[in-house]
């Protein structure tokens, strides 16, 4: 009992920081895989939403600012408003801070005994011209505004990039952004994605075969572009997921596309599980987990050649890619990929093999290793 307690006082007190907790989707999924090793640390984050969040992440300690000016703020100065919510976040109580996010969770203000580790997901989309969700940069009325305000945070997010430790990163794709507008290195571990299916009911109430796509029903995923394509072939598609484009994809789609919405994960994953393939029309994902998902499954990706998918994806292994993010190149890349699809050429296990590298425990053991290896050099120094 009493070596217990001296084991107890001689580890360190962690903490994670996490931007915002208002959806459950791919960041949230990797801070669950964080917290699931620091089961005892707190969570801080400038925006809590429960009833968003599952059971994981709703019984820990969440540190959040009670004040509801900040959320309602945030929806209309969102960029003002929270950089200065990150650094009074106090953490003196701690010896290391594991942060994670894509802006605002390295700027936190530690001092020089306490380690502070940073996974970033991407360096901000917005503020260096990559396709967001948010089109208001787009709006030729808010151009002259943004661009001004654009230029200063770009210059607090490089300080607040300098700030952390060590980064981690979830892609090689993320790491060059990291070196190229932070001039720091970057240390990649992928993110948890879950690859461990047991078998899934066949669903009898989906006519097969078909394919499918899964994302936010926004802009830049370009799901225009593959409805199109879709239509041209007559082929059957369906899209899992909403968004603020939903009304005008469903009014441009043909008969032999079906938008399933919002499904659960346990629903997501059997209509993956019975396609012929997985499109992902994205450019420059960041990594991009939903076509590691797919593969887990043995199911074929066909994918845009950029980004993280080129990390993911191999050639004539587990799918191909089309170069051109146009109807045409799609059409072209989709008659051979059929082809493939349907006379076998790729191997199920082979595919679900190749998303194994990509496992929640891989990741755990990964940044576990990590943290502990930077906190052992850095306590001794």
């Amino acid at each position: 009992m009493f070596q217990y307690i001296i084991d107890a006082m001689k580890r360190p007190k962690i903490a994670l920081a996490h931007e915002f907790l208002a959806q459950f989707g791919g960041a949230e999924k990797t801070l669950e895989a964080i917290a699931e090793i620091y089961p005892e640390a707190p969570i801080y984050t400038a925006k809590y939403t429960p009833e968003t969040m599952p059971e994981s992440i709703k019984k820990r300690k969440i540190i959040a600012p009670k004040n509801g000016l900040v959320n309602r703020a945030a929806k209309f100065f969102f960029t003002f408003m929270m950089a200065p919510v990150f650094e009074s976040f106090n953490f003196d109580d701690y010896d290391i801070i594991v942060s994670d996010g894509n802006t605002w969770n390295k700027g936190i203000l530690t001092k020089p005994n306490q380690l502070h580790i940073t996974y970033i997901h991407t360096p901000p989309r917005f503020l260096y011209h990559y396709s967001t969700e948010n089109t208001k940069r787009d709006k030729w009325y808010f151009k002259l505004f943004f661009s001004y305000i654009d230029n200063l945070l770009r210059i607090w997010d490089y300080v607040a990039a300098q700030r952390p430790d060590f980064i981690l990163t979830n892609s090689k794709e993320t790491q060059k952004r990291i070196q190229k507008f932070y001039r720091r290195n970057a240390v990649v571990i992928y993110p948890p994605v879950d690859v461990n299916h047991s078998t899934v009911i066949e669903n009898k109430s989906i006519q097969k075969p078909y394919y499918v796509a899964v994302g936010r029903l926004i802009k830049y995923k370009n799901f225009d572009l593959l409805i199109q394509a879709f239509n041209m072939l007559g082929l059957p598609l369906m899209i899992i997921g909403d968004g603020a484009y939903a009304r005008t994809l469903k009014g441009m789609a043909s008969e032999n596309i079906t938008f399933m919405g919002r499904i659960s994960d346990t629903e997501k994953h059997r209509v993956l599980s019975n396609a012929l393939g997985l499109i992902n029309p994205v450019k420059d994902e960041d990594f991009g987990i939903v076509p590691v998902e797919a593969m887990a499954h043995g199911i074929p990706v066909l994918a845009h050649d950029s980004g993280g998918h080129r990390e993911t994806v191999i050639e004539g292994v587990n799918g191909m890619f089309f170069s051109e993010l146009t109807v045409e190149s799609i059409v072209n890349a989709m008659k051979t990929f059929d082809n493939n699809a349907r006379n076998g050429a790729y191997d199920k296990n082979k595919i679900r093999q190749s998303a194994e590298r990509f496992s929640k425990e891989r990741f755990k053991e990964e940044l576990k290793q990590f943290v502990e290896e930077k906190w052992n050099n850095f306590s001794r120094a």
